[in-house]
């Protein structure tokens, strides 16, 4: 079975009063080329996270994304209380000393004063809040994938019907080869007829023909695209991870029909090598999202 690299998963838990949310979605690509962005509180399990997203993944262009989301309140600065009481009791007490009267905006001097407005600090995460942020990173990959191997049975039928396609165009061939080795046969006599008192030796002409007809022959190469389309079809029942080897098999069908193309010396037969070769664009094209 075959899986796109195409995919898009997404998982929300909640831990405590935190929301925890990951996305992960996918494109194809060559080999694995990941990108994260990962709340402060769990930046020392990145390469956990890398580790089980390259297992799971294999291959494609990754984008992943892990937040938390907190109460309205969380995130917001607070006035420190107890540093705020010092600076009112020193700047009574210096008031005292040096007969300067406080300022009538002292509220205000005194939010200006360092470490009065305290900022939530980074925190961090416990074992059992990474517990469940594992838990939800699973649960995102796990509906990429998913999503990955519906694609892919999609593609897969694709595929079949391209192969499909080449296969009943091969079986089209058979009768315009037969019908082009008599027509090269009876061009080429009728030539030598034309030429008044030329003598040419009968068995030698036939022996030139079989040897040119021969050279046009194209049964190998049916044979061969036969088998790789056959080929194809199996690598694609097989187990996942297999988009490589099918393109590879895609570029040896390529060459088969190239060849037969070469070799057909017939109007018909070309413009059947033709709508192959749209079919095998179809599969190129595609071929390149499969993981």
């Amino acid at each position: 079975m075959i899986y796109s690299m195409t995919g898009y998963g997404k998982s929300v838990a909640t831990f405590q009063d935190k929301k925890i949310c990951v996305e992960v979605r996918s494109l194809n690509g060559k080999a694995m080329d990941l990108s994260t962005r990962i709340a402060p509180q769990f930046k020392n399990r990145e390469m956990e996270i890398r580790t089980l997203i390259t297992n799971v993944l294999e291959r494609g262009k990754v984008d992943f994304s892990l937040w938390v989301e907190q109460g309205d309140k969380a995130d917001m600065p607070s006035i420190n209380g107890a540093v705020m009481q010092n600076y009112i009791e020193q700047m009574n007490e210096a008031a005292k000393v040096t007969g300067i009267a406080l300022p009538q905006n002292m509220f205000e001097v005194l939010l200006r004063m360092p470490e009065v407005i305290a900022r939530k600090e980074v925190y961090e995460a416990t074992d059992d809040e990474w517990s469940v942020v594992l838990a939800c990173v699973k649960e995102a990959l796990d509906e990429l994938m998913a999503f990955r191997k519906q694609e892919g049975e999609a593609l897969a039928c694709r595929f079949r019907s391209n192969i499909a396609n080449i296969g009943g165009l091969l079986a089209s061939v058979e009768p315009y080869e037969k019908e082009r080795v008599e027509k090269i046969r009876a061009r080429i006599t009728d030539s030598l007829e034309k030429l008044a008192g030329v003598e040419y030796d009968s068995n030698r002409l036939e022996q030139e023909l079989i040897y040119y007809i021969e050279k046009l022959d194209v049964n190998e190469e049916k044979q061969r695209l036969a088998n790789h389309l056959n080929y194809f079809v199996e690598t694609m029942e097989g187990p996942k991870g297999q988009g490589k080897k099918l393109g590879f098999i895609a570029q040896e069908m390529g060459r088969e029909i190239n060849t037969l193309g070469s070799k057909s010396n017939h109007a018909e037969m070309q413009n059947i090598v033709v709508k192959m070769k749209d079919e095998l664009e179809q599969i190129k094209e595609q071929v390149l999202n499969v993981m």
